[in-house]
């Protein structure tokens, strides 16, 4: 878009001369149109993006992990739409409208489950009456880990759920805290890909030879990444690590780590002044180096416990989604993920 500059001006009527206010009415009715320009080239461009594309199998995700995994397998056979905006926390994002309109009319609605999207039972309700759109929990199949304690707030220390296979609505999975966040485990995230290539391949059964092709290059990625994980921290002498947002129980189970977790299992927990006395004195006691926090969310709880036992805070990431910064520097759930186990040798050594 190109931009000219006003080079004429405003005689007062009263003078002949020029007008200074006139200058001003120009300069913001410019303004303004270009801003209106602005907002509507940005609109269009949001637009395009959560377009139903006729001929191609329309998916639509929920959040940045299932729709990474979605589009590498889908490729160029299919078309996915990812509900979540860049930079948005997912634990209480809600859908709009249009997420429903695009949902009604896609072949496939793929969203994580166990207990991580509240909204999806009311949202799958208010679709039109006549979509054919099947919607998937891509996490089923995955042991799940549930949270002890009636609030959530235990802290990291899970244990397996024994009625697992028990909670099947989404009832079920909020009554026994189940914790939600599979895929921040190479080992889970596997499950996951398989269970998305699978629905893919029924829903469009004419592109199995490119889906099974691009799912078994993301699995060997998934494979290498969790071979990397497991060499590398079983090398470390220490296993406990403290986090701002109890999301990394799975990291934790599968890589022999145990977690401490200032907030529950949703990032919006508030802990007691109690908790975090206790959190500070298992820090002294255990010679931990290093409280962890996450972008999407505030860093404060974190910096406050930090303060209190005399550490120091680094970033490790849950994977929920992508900030405008990382979307901009390419970014993904691999490099990030590598991020997060560099950034555990460090804090662990």
């Amino acid at each position: 878009m190109t931009f000219y500059k006003v080079q004429h001006q405003v005689p007062d009527n009263r003078t002949g001369k020029t007008s200074k206010r006139g200058n001003m009415k120009l300069l913001w009715t410019g303004f303004l149109i270009l801003s209106l320009l602005v907002l509507s080239a940005c609109a269009q461009d949001n637009s395009k993006s959560a377009t139903i594309v006729e001929g191609k199998v329309n998916v639509v995700t929920t959040f940045y992990p299932v729709y990474a995994f979605t589009a590498a397998i889908g490729g160029e056979d299919a078309n996915v739409i990812n509900l979540l905006p860049t930079g948005v926390e997912p634990h209480d994002w809600t859908p709009k409208s249009q997420d429903i309109v695009n949902t009604s009319k896609a072949q496939l609605f793929f969203y994580n489950g166990a207990g991580l999207e509240g909204w999806v039972p009311n949202f799958l309700k208010s679709l039109n009456s006549d979509t054919k759109v099947k919607s998937v929990a891509v996490s089923e199949g995955v042991k799940l880990l549930t949270a002890e304690g009636d609030d959530g707030h235990g802290h990291g220390e899970e244990h397996e759920d024994e009625h697992a296979d028990e909670a099947t609505s989404e009832e079920d999975v909020a009554d026994h805290h189940i914790d939600p966040h599979t895929w921040v485990s190479p080992k889970s995230a596997m499950i996951m890909a398989e269970n998305i290539k699978n629905s893919l391949v029924e829903a469009d059964p004419d592109h199995t030879a490119g889906y099974e092709q691009r799912y078994e290059e993301l699995r060997t990625k998934l494979e290498t990444l969790d071979q990397h994980f497991t060499d590398e921290l079983a090398k470390v002498p220490n296993k406990e690590i403290v986090v701002s947002h109890q999301a990394f129980g799975y990291l934790a189970r599968d890589y022999g780590l145990t977690q401490h977790a200032i907030m529950g299992l949703s990032p919006d927990a508030e802990p007691t002044g109690q908790d975090i006395v206790k959190l500070a004195k298992l820090v002294k006691d255990e010679g931990i180096k290093y409280i962890f926090f996450e972008e999407l969310v505030s860093d404060k709880l974190a910096k406050t416990l930090a303060s209190e036992a005399g550490v120091e805070t680094m970033v490790l990431n849950p994977v929920e989604g992508l900030t405008k910064e990382q979307a901009t520097n390419g970014d993904d759930y691999f490099t990030l993920m590598e991020k997060n186990l560099q950034n555990l040798l460090i804090a662990l050594k």
